[in-house]
This record gives structure tokens, C-alpha cells and sequence, in this order.
């Protein structure tokens, strides 16, 4: 059947604002203040509008959780938008924040929502936060963002918000004046003195033993005769390390006596193994 053109400019005009009309909304919207242990199904229920907002505001303190349950729709029919959120705007500082309703396709959508998740800009609101639902999705459809009803963050005495530390500002910071341990200082020189004496008090004692248990002093003629080089140096290096430990004890650092101490226990290493060297010459000859 092909209309006359006459009746169809008229059919179309009629159709354009039916068209136009179309827009989302939501219906059989339920708001839940649910408290700890209040069970399933438990708290203080309210119906949201989509066109009014409620007479007194919500109050969310901080056991408590917020539920919000709708089926979104547009036009007629339930449907799922391609954007779904509840946004709350704190009215002090303009600070929003936007949370996503899970939403199935038939446009059944639900939101819980705790202290914890928001901002602490609005834990220490002091009015008011105008949270309101915002629907939209791809088509001509006219979008929704309603403000729907207000919510007010309450504290809990046992539990009070935690308010991060504010962000450092890198500025100019106070001058730092360093404090450097004071060099370590030797042992007073009444106790060095002391353990020097009797250090040397025990060299007699020592030189004493020495010759009771059968040393020769004859043989260091002999000694230095077939090896003076070797027995020279041995005994020079045994006392240049003496000197090297009275000099750290006195004023060298440990950078300062490492490296003499090294040269010196070389030498001390070499020629000594050619000292004993040349005595056990003289043991197996049976000179001594």
C-alpha cells in the first residue's frame, strides 16, 4: 500500500518529537543505609525519583554502608546505557567523584558504596554532598544527571577518618648543619705508659727463659758472617714494624700504616726465609 505524499510530510512530522523524546531515565530505584550486622535485607530503605529529590538528606556514617538499586531505562524500556554513575559533588570545594553502577542488559543496575571508598575531602565535609545518578550511552537519546538526593558523612569517635599527610612542596628547606663524630682518641698516656714498663719489665724475664732452655749467643757472629744481608734486614724489619704500631698508636691513620706495614712484612717475610735458611745449614752441619 503507497500513501499519498500529501499524508506522508504530515506522519512524519508527528513522528519527530515522539523520536526526540526519547531519554533516559531509571525507575523502581531503592536507596539502602545498611548497618554492621544489620543482616540481609536489614537498614533503612528509601525510594529514589528520577525527577524529584528527596525531602531530607542521608546519612552515611562510618560502619555503615550505602545501596542503591534501579533499573535504568530508556524511554519505556529497560535497557542498559553505555554510562551509569552516582556522583557526588562536595558544594566547599567543588571536588567530584563519580562511581560506576554494575548494570546488567536489561538495565537492572546496583551500587554499594562505604565510607572507605571516598575521598577524605568528604569524610570532613562540613554540609552536605549532592550526589547525583548520570545516565548516558551512544544514540540521540537525551542523557540524564539528576540530582537526586543529598548525603551527609558522619564520624565515628572510635574510629575517625585518616587524613593523609598534605603532599611535600619542593621549596627552599632550612640549611643543614652537619655534625661529625669527633676523632676516636687513644687511651690516656698514665695507662700507655703503664703497659710500656711492663712490657719492658718482661723482656728480662723473657731474655732470662731464653737462656735456660739452651739459646747461643755465639752463633751471631756466625749468623751475620755467612748471611748478614738476610739476617740484617730480618731483624731491622721486626723492629721497623715495632715503629709502624707505635706510629699508628701515636698519630697515623690506618690508610697511613697499611701500606708501610706491607712493605715491611714483605721484607720481614723474604729474608727471614733466608735466615732460617742459612740456620739450618749450621743444624746439619752440627754446629748447633
Amino acid at each position: 500500500m503507497r500513501l499519498p505524499s500529501r499524508l506522508v510530510l504530515p506522519l512524519l512530522a508527528l513522528a519527530a518529537p515522539i523520536l526526540a523524546a526519547t531519554s533516559w531515565s531509571f525507575e523502581d530505584a531503592t536507596l539502602t543505609i545498611q548497618g554492621k550486622g544489620s543482616g540481609v535485607g536489614g537498614g533503612a530503605k528509601e525510594k529514589l525519583s528520577s525527577s524529584t529529590l528527596t525531602s531530607q538528606p542521608f546519612a552515611l556514617n562510618g560502619a555503615e554502608s550505602l545501596k542503591i538499586v534501579l533499573t535504568t531505562t530508556e524511554g519505556k524500556s529497560g535497557k542498559r546505557p553505555h554510562q551509569a554513575f552516582l556522583t557526588l559533588h562536595e558544594q566547599a570545594t567543588g571536588l567530584e567523584e563519580s562511581f560506576a553502577f554494575s548494570v546488567k542488559d536489561n538495565g537492572k543496575a546496583k551500587l554499594d558504596l562505604s565510607q572507605k571508598d571516598l575521598p577524605h575531602q568528604f569524610l570532613t565535609s562540613s554540609q552536605p554532598i549532592k550526589a547525583s545518578i548520570v545516565l548516558a550511552s551512544f544514540g540521540s537519546s537525551t542523557p540524564l544527571n539528576h540530582h537526586t538526593f543529598d548525603l551527609t558523612i558522619g564520624s565515628d569517635s572510635a574510629t575517625p577518618p585518616s587524613i593523609p599527610s598534605p603532599p611535600e612542596r619542593y621549596t627552599s628547606k632550612p640549611e643543614i648543619h652537619h655534625i661529625f663524630r669527633a676523632d676516636p682518641r687513644s687511651p690516656p698516656k698514665v695507662l700507655s705508659l703503664f703497659f710500656t714498663l711492663a712490657v719492658l719489665a718482661a723482656l728480662p724475664v723473657l731474655l732470662g727463659a731464653w737462656l735456660y732452655l739452651g739459646g747461643n749467643i755465639d752463633h751471631v757472629g756466625k749468623a751475620f758472617g755467612a748471611n748478614p744481608l738476610a739476617h740484617g734486614l730480618f731483624f731491622g724489619s721486626i723492629l721497623a714494624m715495632e715503629g709502624v704500631f707505635f706510629l699508628y698508636y701515636t698519630t697515623w691513620n690506618l690508610f697511613q700504616t697499611l701500606p708501610v706495614a706491607a712493605v715491611v712484612g714483605t721484607v720481614a717475610f723474604v729474608s727471614g726465609s733466608r735466615a732460617l735458611t742459612e740456620v739450618q745449614e749450621r743444624r746439619l752441619a752440627g754446629e748447633r
